[in-house]
């Protein structure tokens, strides 16, 4: 079978080998964030509809996973905001009855966790990942550049209310941007209100790649260790490096070979390289983060968006 919307399995820093589902068309979400490696929002929106078939998506996970792969989880995830689909608690419901012996995972911005529907759709999911980069409503509005409905009270709101209510692992990624959340003020305001929730794991991020605006700049792991030391709460790590990937079973560097041939011939960006190489655009930015860790690639941003080449 063709899988539209399952990609990989892929080796992911945060969780393992990973089976991704991916619920809404490409760049697809509640948030245009200035970091994103998958480009610029071109559908902000925070309607909830059924982006793609809820039945297509059932009917693939049904054939790939009767041949038992070995995964650590299958995640939603993707090119844009998984809980915009309102078919994602009937495939949690899927995997729960027909499949548990699969841990799932779910990637979030947590902009729509305020709607009931969406808490109730989720509520099942064993590790929810949402991202939580500022707690003043001018740094969410900078980094995140929300959908012009979105309510900085109501996410926050929100936010607290569900993770009060959820029993299964919560790990937040606060992503840093160098001079917009990375001073001790806005992290202080981050703590203090994620100290108020029942979480396990924050996990501290920042760039590898450009992202979607040329300003945005990444700090260094130095930087990410002293913010660390910002926090009072009792775990929180700074994401590995990416390439770590290299030693997961699901590295393929077949797939590295395929992409940098690809672009020894021209420069292309990772839209391009998706299409031509057959390939979901996740699983070609996890490849492509190995290669600029490891040096490999340059980047050079144009008009229709960021082009990747060999590094002379």
């Amino acid at each position: 079978m063709n899988y539209k919307h399952l990609f990989g399995p892929v080796p992911s820093r945060r969780i393992g080998v990973s089976l991704g589902i991916d619920l809404v068309p490409y760049k697809t979400c509640t948030y245009d964030c200035v970091y994103c490696e998958c480009g610029k929002t071109t559908n902000l929106t925070i309607k909830r509809k059924e982006y793609v078939p809820t039945n297509e998506i059932l009917q693939e996970l049904e054939d790939f996973l009767k041949k038992e792969p070995e995964l650590d989880y299958i995640t939603f995830s993707g090119s844009g905001e998984p809980t915009l689909h309102i078919g994602i608690g009937r495939i949690v419901d899927f995997l729960k009855t027909k499949y548990a012996q699969y841990k799932i995972a779910l990637l979030t911005n947590g902009a729509l966790l305020y709607d009931k529907n969406v808490q109730n759709a989720i509520m099942d999911v064993d590790l929810i990942m949402p991202s939580f980069d500022a707690y003043s409503s001018g740094i969410i509005t900078e980094i995140n550049q929300p959908a012009n409905e979105f309510d900085a009270e109501q996410y926050r709101k929100g936010f607290k209310e569900f993770f009060d209510r959820y029993e299964g692992n919560v790990n937040v990624e606060v992503f840093i941007v160098k001079g917009i959340n990375d001073n001790k003020e806005e992290i202080k305001k981050i703590d203090d209100f994620l100290s108020t929730i029942n979480i396990d794991m924050i996990q501290l991020n920042t760039m590898d790649r450009p992202g979607t605006e040329n300003w945005v700049e990444s700090v260094s792991r130095e930087e990410l260790n002293m913010i660390k030391r910002y926090f009072t709460h009792n775990n929180v790590e700074v994401i590995a490096k990416f390439t770590s990937r290299k030693k997961s079973k699901a590295y393929d560097s077949d797939i590295k070979s395929r992409i940098l041939e690809t672009i020894s011939r021209r420069p292309c960006t990772a839209q391009d390289l998706a299409t031509a190489l057959g390939l979901h655009i996740n699983k070609i930015n996890k490849y492509l983060d190995v290669l600029a860790a490891e040096n490999e690639v340059n980047t050079k941003k144009l008009k229709r968006g960021t082009f990747y080449f060999i590094k002379k």
